[in-house]
């Protein structure tokens, strides 16, 4: 693929990102029952959902951790959002993938990932809804189907509050 194109892919997906006006906006109850539910449903310390902007990734809900952003590289979340699909990383602090990230090799001593990207209805990845553990694990089929229904109803609700948004802001232009 050449990098022009990459290049514009990324583009329209911040481009995307930003429609939906959620950065950097206050906690959210709903979003934070979300990844409470996981947490406690899969037996994980955290849960996230993350929003990947263009240098960092931004929490929207945090559950288990106090963290409000990281760095976007080399985020686990940055890349997860390339996959369509489920991501994982079991046993962190011996996959290549995941050796310099900062997360895994910090004080937290993250040793598990999985996620789920935040797809749009018009197929841009925003961001993950993803679960951490400090053990090395596998998910059952079960667990993963959880966490995709999760990122489901996620999703769901960030497009109803984009359509809600939209529809305000006609109805205030037509008047």
């Amino acid at each position: 693929m050449r990098p022009e194109k990459v290049e514009s892919e990324e583009a329209l997906r911040l481009k995307a990102l930003k429609s939906y006006k959620i950065l950097d906006t206050p906690k959210d109850g709903a979003f934070d029952r979300f990844t409470k539910i996981a947490s406690q449903f899969l037996n994980v310390p955290i849960a996230i959902i993350s929003l990947v902007d263009e240098d960092r990734i931004w929490f929207k809900s945090a559950h288990g951790v106090d963290l409000q952003e990281t760095q976007r590289a080399p985020g686990l979340c940055s890349s997860a959002i390339m996959v369509d699909g489920f991501y994982t990383v079991e046993h962190a602090s011996v996959d290549p993938r995941t050796l310099a990230n900062p997360l895994i090799a910090s004080g937290l001593g993250l040793e598990f990932y999985a996620a789920f990207p935040l797809k749009t209805s018009t197929g841009y990845n925003l961001g993950t809804f993803c679960i951490l553990d400090k053990q090395p694990r596998q998910l059952e089929f079960f667990e993963i189907a959880f966490l995709q229904d999760l990122r489901d109803m996620v999703m769901d609700f960030m497009e109803l509050k984009l359509q809600a948004r939209t529809l305000a802001n006609s109805f205030s232009n037509s008047n």
